[in-house]
């Protein structure tokens, strides 16, 4: 099987294995919880607490939350340091008093948010195309229950042949064990594999320390470093290049 390389179509590699990442790849996690956080708003009455509008708080807990995925992904911190410290310090920066914090809003947010279905657009045609080319498999940061809820939910599990779970295998990407749990699963070898994700840490550099090929997903257009040798902005694009 063919593939072209995004940057150089000139230079031809045989692959037999893609591996996708989930959140922010696949399963629009943004979007869902903001669109979760615009209910728990309302439920919670976060309005009487000083927060006149929704949307500063969803902007200030998406920041937080990537910045405490980001050290989750490195191992600095845990799931359960993760889940306790995302809204606390969104409520925190936001000066709310701890006290009148709704106590069950992580609870309700991890119940509510893996239940919805926004995935990034032409994700399911790219699936389809691709596995019928390919094995497909998944490789998450995710968390087993959520990961679940995500993919039945949204009708993508049956793409994978395999779905690797961080929190089931006990290592986070980049660390090169994931990887290599994930070939030996597939049992394959790394150099017909491709990795694609939108973590430039986790996913892009953890395949390429492993020795296996990566695309960078860039929906944003953020700048691509120059030791990331491959990007595509949006799923299509995967079809025209495998």
């Amino acid at each position: 099987m063919t593939s072209i390389s995004p940057e150089n179509k000139g230079n031809a590699k045989t692959y037999q294995h893609i591996f996708f990442d989930l959140d922010h790849t696949i399963w629009d996690f943004d979007r869902n919880a903001e669109e979760t956080l615009q209910e728990l708003y309302v439920i919670h009455k976060l309005k009487d607490l000083g927060l006149p509008v929704a949307d500063l708080f969803i902007e200030t807990y998406t920041r937080n939350n990537h910045q405490l995925w980001a050290d989750y992904h490195l191992g600095k911190i845990n799931k359960q340091q993760l889940r306790e410290t995302r809204f606390k310090k969104t409520f925190q920066d936001l000066g709310i008093d701890p006290d009148v914090v709704p106590q069950s809003f992580e609870d309700d947010y991890v119940q509510l948010c893996p239940t919805k279905t926004n995935l990034f657009p032409h994700a399911h045609e790219t699936l389809q195309y691709l596995q019928s080319k390919y094995s497909l498999h998944l490789i998450t940061n995710g968390f087993k229950e959520a990961t679940e809820l995500k993919t039945t939910g949204t009708n993508i599990a049956g793409y994978f042949n395999n779905i690797i779970i961080s929190e089931i295998v006990g290592v986070n990407k980049p660390d090169k064990a994931i990887f290599e749990h994930a070939v030996t699963l597939a049992g394959c070898t790394k150099h017909s594999c491709l990795m694609v994700g939108d973590s430039i840490e986790a996913d892009v550099r953890g395949a390429l320390a492993y020795g296996m090929d990566a695309i960078y997903f860039n929906p944003h257009n953020a700048q691509k470093p120059a030791d990331v040798p491959q990007q595509i902005s949006s799923l299509k694009e995967l079809v025209e290049l495998l």
